[in-house]
């Protein structure tokens, strides 16, 4: 029963440390698209519930620590993008395209392989872009209201240096004090699970402004770097499992709201780790348990949507950035990591984190187009330097030659 213990804790702690850091950040996207309240009440349950199905199915199955998480990097996608035509049953259609081409990935590697041939710099310079706005807010809370926002932060900095894996559930529960403290009260709202389907509509502008984008940043955001987690712990599960799973439960879930579930990068340490089990071969209980405790959280979804609308907007914006501040660090650090392709990155940075919008399509679309036609740019003109150069080595050859012979036949006039 001890032995057990261990795991199990891990998991539910797994589960709320991923739950309470970033649920702000998709209730945010959601609404950014358009959601109403009990749209985002669902779309939020719709989430736990996939990602703990998912989870205790693939834990079950492989006896591997597969932790399941929704798409917080998709999550910044909706913010950054905001409602396009057609308001959020558009959104949802978007959503559905993108669980569709997370199976197809699952279904044909070679997709997920020209999804990984992104060169690292623009894939990481569009996260940041994403990341930047609301990575933002927690200075702007500062501002407007100071002092809601200022324990918030303060809380935020303290337990990230002396306890880093509370520092965003400890900031949310400040937040909470000081909504509770300000507030008009729960009475006003519903606080009880919701399930509300959106029936789901395609456009144009929808599929390159969300559905693309969303899945690009699923794949080389999420379940890339889980994939690279498990592998550094000795786990190196079937990709192919996972994206089939994952994509199914996105597409099943996108109907009631939910933007995307995917193979967990953060919190995945959590369950696979030591401190999860000492034995690696039991860490995978630590990931089941995970996975049953979101669905615990989701009913949850109604209260946390009640207190994301009673609180003032910049405030929620603001713990969902001190979230994110890590994710963007990271991506800013892997875009400019190498001079090759520097410059192409920060074009895509640049583009990205403008919010601008040119014919309808948002501007992750326009940061990728952008960074990758600088990528040829550059990779033209370094295939046109070094032909120049294989040309002008045997012209040099030759006159090295030339004044060799030369050299050659003056020393012979002279003798």
């Amino acid at each position: 029963m001890t032995r057990l213990l261990q795991p199990v804790l891990a998991g539910v702690v797994t589960a709320l440390v991923g739950f309470a850091s970033s649920f702000a950040v998709v209730l945010a996207g959601l609404r950014a698209v358009g959601a109403d309240q009990r749209q985002a009440a669902s779309g939020l349950l719709a989430l736990c519930v996939a990602i703990g199905v998912v989870a205790i199915w693939l834990g079950l199955r492989q006896r591997v620590p597969i932790t399941i998480a929704w798409s917080t990097p998709g999550a910044a996608l909706l913010v950054a993008t905001g409602t396009v035509e057609g308001g959020f049953p558009v959104a949802v259609g978007a959503f559905v395209v993108s669980g569709l081409l997370v199976t197809a990935a699952g279904l044909f590697p070679a997709l997920g392989r020209w999804i990984a041939a992104i060169p690292t710099p623009i894939a990481s310079a569009m996260l940041a872009g994403v990341l930047l706005d609301l990575c933002v807010a927690p200075v702007r809370a500062l501002a407007e209201v100071p002092m809601m926002a200022g324990p918030v932060v303060l809380t935020w900095a303290l337990l990230s240096r002396f306890a880093r894996k509370w520092a965003i559930p400890g900031a949310l529960l400040v937040a909470v004090v000081a909504i509770a403290l300000t507030g008009p009260g729960l009475g006003a709202v519903d606080v009880f699970p919701v399930i509300e389907p959106t029936v789901p509509s395609w456009n144009a502008q929808a599929m390159i402004s969300i559905a693309l984008p969303l899945f690009l940043v699923t794949m080389a955001s999420q379940n890339v770097p889980g994939m690279a987690v498990m592998a550094g712990y000795g786990y190196r599960p079937p990709l192919r499992g996972i994206l089939l799973s994952t994509g199914l439960a996105s597409t099943l879930g996108a109907p009631l709201g939910g933007h995307a579930v995917n193979l967990a990068a953060i919190t995945a340490a959590l369950a696979a780790g030591p401190d999860a089990d000492p034995d690696p071969g039991r860490r995978w209980i630590a990931a089941v348990t995970a996975g049953g405790s979101m669905i615990v959280l989701g009913l949850g979804a109604g209260l946390a949507t009640a207190l994301f609308l009673l609180s003032p907007p910049v405030l929620i914006e603001a713990v969902a950035g001190l979230a994110l501040i890590g994710a963007l660090a990271s991506a800013i650090t892997a875009a400019v990591a190498e001079s090759e392709g520097r410059e192409a990155a920060v074009v895509t940075f640049v583009v990205t984190a403008s919010g601008l919008t040119l014919l309808g399509v948002g501007a992750v679309f326009w940061g990728l187009v952008a960074g990758g036609l600088m990528t040829l740019l550059y990779r033209q003109r370094k295939v046109s330097r070094a032909v120049s150069e294989e040309r002008a080595v045997p012209e040099e050859r030759v006159a090295s030659e030339e004044r060799v012979a030369g050299g050659d036949q003056a020393a012979c006039e002279k003798r």
